[in-house]
């Protein structure tokens, strides 16, 4: 989904890869360094997200993993109204909202406040990579399509795009469980 995403974006001109940083091997207009972004990023932030999962024994932010996604569904509705023409912000509030809302009210993910601490510490490596290649800049943003506020040399943008970058995997990954878990209980009792 999210190759799919870069390729249409970077299509459209919302951002670009700096050739001089990049090996010069594409995947359609993807470079490919760019295609390994999407296999070690995300398997990083579940990995990351797994091992809290085995160390972290208290449920840090349990009780308010319900608030915590109403304030991220606001921030990402308020960001969607007042840059409803910025591409790249729409997209990016866009989806993150959807799958919060998903993941909170319709999935009732049980896990939203261990997925919240993992995700704040998620943070931390993807904003130093994010900042590397964004201050080189290996990739660069057409500000025209997004607010133009910045974190150091990264867009705003792109905390809403890690979030949705860490839960939609950590939901698919629940959810195969959940249904082995249900497959091995039925079998049992059968």
């Amino acid at each position: 989904f999210f190759i799919a995403w870069d390729m249409l974006f970077t299509a459209q001109g919302i951002w670009s890869f700096n050739s001089r940083y990049v090996l010069g091997i594409t995947i359609y207009n993807l470079p490919l360094e760019e295609v390994l972004f999407f296999l070690c990023v995300p398997y990083s932030c579940v990995f990351i997200y797994e091992v809290m999962n085995a160390y972290v024994n208290r449920d840090v932010l349990g009780g308010c993993g319900k608030r915590i996604s109403i304030l991220v569904s606001v921030l990402s509705l308020i960001s969607c109204v007042l840059y409803y023409d910025k591409t790249y912000t729409l997209v990016n509030a866009g989806i993150c909202l959807a799958l919060v809302l998903y993941a909170t009210f319709i999935y009732k993910f049980r896990n939203l406040g261990r997925f919240y601490l993992a995700f704040v510490v998620s943070l931390v490596p993807f904003l130093i990579c994010d900042g590397l290649i964004t201050g080189l800049p290996i990739v660069w943003y057409n500000d025209a399509e997004n607010m133009g506020i910045r974190i150091y040399s990264i867009p705003l943008e792109d905390v809403f795009y890690c979030l949705s970058l860490l839960l939609l995997p950590v939901l698919l990954m629940d959810f195969f469980k959940s249904r082995k878990e249900e497959h091995i209980t039925n079998n049992q009792h059968q």
